[in-house]
């Protein structure tokens, strides 16, 4: 029932375990948190680097810790959340900022049709993935052919 982690940075690698339930608020937060790790006794400063996920059922696999040491830098992702309305915007400026998440909707997508990343437009954001790849689409299941079969009957 444990999941398997490793500490690394500083030398040494560190190979233990950690109880699921204790890490759940650690995993599921776009927060990023500078943890104390109780190992063998001894309590190392670390974050989060890596979480390998099994590909279907969404448990955690494996997981990669990075040590904290005093007076070294460490590279983290940290969530930006803007407040307050920028002077520049009240005298009719305009303020950029990269959106939280690209809403697409899907309502007039018809079977067997793709939303490709070609066919996305939005303000202020340039896609460097390939035009042609696919983000969405409606294929045809073996129930929806023999429920298109029967409605022509």
């Amino acid at each position: 029932g444990q999941i398997p982690a490793v500490l690394y940075g500083g030398g040494e690698t560190v190979s233990f375990s950690v109880d699921p339930r204790e890490i759940k608020p650690l995993i599921y937060t776009p927060n990023s948190y500078i943890v104390d790790l109780e190992i063998d006794g001894k309590t190392e400063k670390a974050v989060l680097r890596d979480v390998q996920f099994h590909p279907i059922r969404e448990e955690i696999l494996h997981m990669d810790f990075y040590r904290v040491q005093p007076g070294k830098p460490v590279a983290i992702s940290i969530p930006v959340r803007l407040t307050g309305n920028a002077e520049g915007v009240k005298i009719g400026a305009q303020l950029d900022k990269l959106p939280d998440e690209l809403v697409i909707d899907v309502t007039p997508l018809g079977v067997g049709k793709t939303i490709f990343v070609g066919d996305l437009n939005f303000d202020g954001v340039k896609f460097l993935t390939p035009a042609t790849t696919a983000v969405c689409a409606v294929r045809v299941t073996r129930a929806s052919r023999g429920a298109d079969a029967a409605a022509a009957k």
